[in-house]
């Protein structure tokens, strides 16, 4: 199916992306208060905006246009599963978790695409991403803890985990980078 329709599967990437760049963003405005999450935030989002155009470039080497955004029906539903309110140190662990999440799936894909595509280039291109994600992982996870307090992130994490498992029977086999 990867085959079949890569030029669908970096559309979708290519929107990941940005979204990525756009939650790092909304990160730093709302937790403002922590100059080392505001850094390693600008540095992702610059990252994510650097892999945006990467992904876009890739589509304009084929011969293709981006086209409009998609919706992403996997984070939709694991966005259900985030606690809402609470104090800000609650927040700001739910949003790390979130991120470490999205992260976490993203950079299994780009595994999966890095061993099973036929394209050199791609598989190369989606190795390196496999990294960069896997590093944002590990980031958003260690800020959850950091600044957790009396949160048990892990047991929270667990929950997550948990939770997104559950998620996975929904979804088919469809040319997204989450579901």
């Amino acid at each position: 199916m990867v085959r079949k329709n890569m030029d669908e599967i970096l559309t979708d990437h290519a929107w990941c992306e940005q979204k990525a760049a756009s939650n790092a963003i909304s990160t730093i405005v709302r937790f403002s208060q922590h100059a080392d999450l505001v850094e390693e935030m600008t540095r992702i989002a610059l990252e994510e905006m650097e892999h945006f155009q990467m992904v876009t470039q890739k589509i304009a080497d084929r011969g293709l246009e981006l086209g409009p955004e998609r919706a992403d029906p996997y984070v939709r539903d694991l966005l259900t599963f985030v606690r809402k309110g609470g104090s800000k140190t609650n927040q700001l662990v739910e949003k790390m978790l979130f991120s470490a999440m999205v992260e976490a799936r993203s950079c299994e894909r780009f595994r999966i695409l890095s061993e099973e595509l036929e394209d050199e280039d791609l598989k190369k291109f989606y190795y390196e991403l496999m990294v960069s994600e896997a590093n944002h992982y590990t980031t958003f996870i260690g800020f959850a803890r950091k600044y957790g307090g009396e949160i048990d992130v892990d047991k929270r994490w667990a929950e997550l985990l948990e939770y997104e498992g559950t998620l996975m029977d929904k979804y088919g086999k469809g040319e997204t980078m989450h579901g």
